[in-house]
């Protein structure tokens, strides 16, 4: 196994409040009344980060993401004392990238520029649409004119990382509806966009009301395939299932997840997996509710699950984030970061590379395109016995 202090570290800090919940939204996010209670809740923040630093001594962070919930609307202030104290707690590198997600609005836009100069890098904008109606069903509060003003702020905030967040496969939506988003989001020049379907979370109000004009998979996979011309046409690289980019702006964080890094989860609900001296994963788990975290955090009662992982869900973990990337994961990698044995790995493999499903060259495994389509139907065969 690896030394941890050879495996990158990210720090993910989760905002939990919305101004309005959205129809497919399953992550922990409250909307909000009134104001974010952001400085009490940047203390919690810090306080939880003093509590978890010893298990990341020694080792620098390469990335910051701040997620939610909706972050930006958190005041700039509260951003760059956090990001100040946090760099003050942990070590993080020179030059880390730091993201902050935001959805358009007037408010939130107008503060973009202050975003930066508290030290976020890298702005991803949550537009999902730039159809009226299509923003309607899936119950957003912003319009497509607002998508369009958050995006143009963004970019002359001066932020050089700008992430567009879309989604296709939406209720009602055509084949030419879901280019034509696509198209816009192009043509407004951003580096990268996330480009990803809509999945129906049991739970959510979408699901309780499901739809009846969801696409079919035919219709779904018809989308897929025109928006991969258009995005490739236009010079964006697909580097993971839902990720494209210009050359120079894949997002380093969500790598780390992909690789298999590490990352220390702060806030109400946040997920964290780290590596220990010995080589042990654990997995940690925040509690939901941001009232009881905030009253609990930086002491273990804020932590409601902190689980080791063993050998057979590290070794599906690592191979079920590595086939999310078009180049695939590197045997080597698989054996220093998750313990995997490369010849015990390869003779998992070896019935869906005698399908065409994915592709061992020298030690890189990696889907094929047809093995991209049918990901899922492959790691269900490959998850540990005790699913």
């Amino acid at each position: 196994m690896l030394s941890p202090d050879r495996i990158p570290l990210g720090v993910y800090i989760h905002l939990p409040w919305c101004l309005h919940r959205c129809a497919y939204c399953d992550f922990n996010a409250h909307a909000l009344i009134g104001a974010p209670p952001a400085d009490a809740y940047v203390d919690a923040l810090l306080a939880e980060a003093a509590a978890e630093a010893p298990a990341v001594a020694g080792r620098a962070a390469e990335t910051v993401f701040i997620g939610g919930g909706t972050p930006s609307l958190f005041p700039p202030e509260a951003v760059g004392r956090l990001l100040d104290g946090v760099r003050s707690i942990v070590d993080v590198a020179d030059g880390a990238e730091v993201t902050l997600e935001a959805n358009p609005g007037s408010a939130e836009a107008a503060a973009y520029r202050k975003f930066r100069e508290a030290g976020v890098t890298r702005l991803s904008v949550g537009v999902q649409s730039f159809s009226d109606e299509s923003l309607r069903r899936l119950g957003r509060i912003h319009d497509a004119a607002a998508a369009r003003a958050a995006v143009a702020a963004a970019l002359n905030a001066g932020f050089t990382g700008v992430n567009l967040d879309l989604m296709y496969g939406l209720p009602g939506q055509t084949r030419a509806a879901a280019e034509a988003d696509v198209a816009e989001a192009v043509a407004l020049g951003v580096p990268h966009i996330s480009h990803y379907q809509l999945t129906v979370e049991p739970g959510t109000p979408l699901a309780r009301r499901l739809p009846p004009d969801l696409p079919d998979q035919d219709l779904l996979a018809a989308m897929e395939e025109v928006c991969l011309e258009r995005l490739a046409g236009a010079g964006y690289r697909r580097y993971e299932i839902s990720a494209y980019a210009a050359a120079g702006h894949r997002c380093c964080h969500n790598l780390n997840y992909w690789r298999y890094g590490d990352y220390l989860g702060l806030g109400a609900g946040a997920h964290g997996k780290l590596t220990d001296s010995l080589g042990r994963v654990t997995r940690a788990r925040r509690m939901r509710s941001p009232r009881h975290w905030m009253a609990r955090a930086g002491t273990p009662a804020a932590t409601v699950e902190r689980v080791e992982v063993d050998a057979d869900h590290r070794a599906f973990e690592f191979v079920m984030n590595g086939l999310r990337v078009l180049d695939g994961f590197d045997l080597r990698a698989a054996e220093e970061r998750a313990g995997i044995s490369p010849g015990d790995l390869t003779r998992r493999l070896a019935p869906f590379v005698a399908d065409g499903l994915l592709a061992v060259n020298g030690d890189r495994v990696n889907a094929t395109v047809t093995g991209i389509r049918y990901l899922d139907s492959v790691l269900v065969e490959l998850l540990p016995s005790d699913r």
